[in-house]
């Protein structure tokens, strides 16, 4: 019997891979600065802490997408496995002490009934279950396609019209402006 991969999986843990995931059932989340902000400080730490090297990303209203790879001694599974669980927990309770949440009942039901259909979950499950849509970049041709990929996603949204001016992307270190993370250029 031959096995064989399975797509989106992270088979090489020393690869550089895209990856996307989703806020369950897309809720537009990071509409509110305070959520994204939680994004934004978790990824810096998987940088300086865990060995999270960044060649790209976009966040977008329900959904992040990310070029990385992991140093040495770290897996990219492992990563994105602490960053998920660690951003899950701390945007839900974040959203529980906004008073200013108008949709605070919704995204805390909708979070909470998507943890209970899940047997991997005690509680409530914010990311999308399943795979991280990984796809290892193996030429420079894919690499370069991915990296457009996501840094035109605000402009295919209708946010932006060039993709350097969306704050929430690695587009604006790529065209020389100051990013709010730091990124390894891919070229």
């Amino acid at each position: 019997m031959q096995i064989t991969e399975r797509p989106y999986q992270i088979n090489n843990q020393a690869g550089v891979y895209f990856v996307t995931f989703s806020v369950v059932q897309w809720v537009d989340v990071f509409t509110r600065r305070e959520y994204r902000d939680i994004v934004l400080a978790s990824l810096k730490y998987c940088q300086q802490s865990k060995g999270l090297i960044l060649y790209g990303w976009c966040l977008m209203s329900n959904h992040i997408h990310l070029i990385l790879a992991a140093k040495e001694s770290n897996t990219v599974s492992g990563i994105l496995r602490d960053f998920k669980k660690f951003t899950s927990k701390r945007i839900i309770e974040s959203i529980e002490d906004n008073e200013k949440e108008s949709r605070k009942s919704w995204m805390l039901w909708l979070f909470s009934s998507s943890g209970k259909a899940n047997l991997n979950n005690h509680e409530s499950q914010f990311w999308q279950q399943g795979n991280n849509h990984a796809v290892e970049l193996f030429t420079p041709m894919f690499s370069r396609q991915k990296l457009d990929y996501i840094h035109l996603n605000p402009v295919r949204a209708g946010i932006v019209e060039n993709p350097q001016d969306y704050l929430y992307s690695s587009a604006r270190n790529y065209a020389d402006l100051p990013g709010l993370l730091e990124v390894e250029f891919l070229f």
